[in-house]
């Protein structure tokens, strides 16, 4: 038996709106031995993502619910410490859903093995080079379609997402307004990322911005936040029309049925587009976004920024930063040292 100490947070009831810490249980048990064809990973890295909140729910989504009992679900980064499994040998890299703890034991058949390079943080493999430039990639590239002198508006454009979304929006000859929600954010997305404008909904009516920015209406429209936001877009639309739906973080939270979009029937009069995927549908596809994502960061055109919050005890907090607007890029957990 080993004498390694797994900590460890499990879910203890379902949060009713906001996420508290009461809603997880704090447990730390002994690792066991492994059995043969199994390898222990020691978690470095764990992601918070608004998608977590749904997890929390009884209803299935995507993916079923975090059981009431189970160690939190979450994708990280981790270690073979030990192994038991000849295709994953002791010191390999792996990403995969390796939870809310110090450890993981698995046999691999839904991890991710990977080389880091070594002029790239290994936070950027829960960034730009993970699942997050995927979504980034595939949302806008695949379903958006972006053309030379199209008019793209991201919402929640200050986010992992939603700024990498606007930087390829720029790639492609698109002109990109972004939605965040402050100050010091909007001079981020226009001073740094080079969008055209960016437009801050806690100050500003989003409905008149919009169309002070986009006299000539809106072509691509990439979903992260929903609600007032997605209906201002919406009187908005151009004919055909792309809107990319990806999330709708302003719901999440809420403890009564949400008002659907008033202006919806411009679906209809404009003949536009809207589709929601989830990044998990395309990870065959992954190598196709790495490669260009991998180039565009060569040269300089893509940046990303990271929040790491040190100590696995702060991930019931940290996560509420996603849905009050205090993170600062890509929410990451540090669990352990590289």
């Amino acid at each position: 038996m080993t004498t390694k100490v797994n900590r460890q947070w499990c879910l203890a009831t379902r949060p009713v709106g906001a996420i508290a810490e009461s809603n997880f249980e704090w447990k730390q048990e002994l690792v066991p031995s492994l059995e043969e064809g199994q390898i222990l990973v020691r978690n470095i890295y764990l992601s918070l993502d608004p998608t977590n909140r749904g997890w929390l729910n009884e209803g299935e989504n995507y993916l079923p619910p975090v059981a009431i009992g189970e160690v939190m679900r979450g994708f990280g980064i981790g270690i073979v410490e030990q192994s038991r499994n000849t295709n994953f040998p002791e010191g390999t890299l792996v990403q995969g859903f390796l939870g809310w703890q110090d450890y993981a034991i698995a046999d691999g058949t839904d991890l991710n093995q990977f080389q880091k390079d070594p002029f790239v943080p290994l936070t950027a493999y829960l960034g730009l080079f993970g699942f997050i430039g995927m979504t980034a990639y595939f949302g806008l590239l695949d379903i958006g379609k972006p053309k030379a002198g199209e008019m793209l508006v991201v919402s929640g454009a200050a986010g992992a997402v939603g700024s990498l979304v606007g930087q390829i929006g720029k790639i492609k000859g698109c002109r990109v307004i972004g939605i965040a929600g402050s100050e010091e954010k909007c001079h981020w997305l226009k001073d740094e990322l080079g969008f055209d404008a960016a437009i801050n909904y806690k100050t500003e009516s989003v409905l008149e911005s919009l169309q002070q920015h986009c006299p000539n209406g809106i072509d691509i429209y990439f979903e992260n936040v929903g609600g007032e936001i997605l209906d201002a877009v919406l009187s908005l639309i151009n004919l055909r029309a792309r809107i990319v739906l990806c999330g709708l973080i302003s719901q999440y939270n809420a403890t009564e049925p949400v008002p659907g979009p008033y202006n919806f029937i411009n679906i209809v009069t404009q003949r536009a587009k809207l589709e929601g995927f989830i990044v998990l549908d395309y990870f065959d596809r992954a190598q196709e976004a790495l490669a260009d994502l991998g180039e565009w960061y060569a040269q300089g055109k893509i940046q990303y920024r990271v929040d790491v919050i040190d100590g696995l005890e702060n991930a019931p907090s940290a996560i509420n930063k996603l849905f009050d607007g205090t993170n600062q890029g890509k929410l990451i957990i540090k669990v352990s040292e590289e």
